[in-house]
């Protein structure tokens, strides 16, 4: 497939990009390209191939779940302005 001065104007302009006169060729033949190669890609045939979610067949490490950090939950509601039964009171947002 190959793309005219017209279509890459059109694509410039939907992408809100800038391209110089003399630069429009270039692009047209580079765009060209990568449109060939998706028909191409488009032509294998992977009704074979099963989908995965990752090109690697590799389970992730995971660390252990483990406590790292020491409760100081009354150290911090000791300096709250307002605390009830555990709980931090803040001042009403919505009406």
């Amino acid at each position: 497939m190959s793309l005219s001065k017209a279509d890459v104007e059109k694509i410039a302009h939907l992408a809100r990009l800038a391209i110089s006169e003399q630069d429009i060729e270039l692009y047209s033949r580079n765009l060209s390209n990568i449109l060939a190669l998706v028909e191409q890609m488009n032509k294998v045939d992977t009704s074979a191939v099963l989908p995965m979610a990752h090109p690697l067949d590799t389970a992730q490490r995971l660390r252990d779940d483990v406590v790292t950090e020491t409760n100081q939950r009354e150290t911090f509601q000791a300096i709250a302005p307002q605390v009830d039964c555990g709980l931090y009171l803040v001042p009403q947002v919505l009406e």
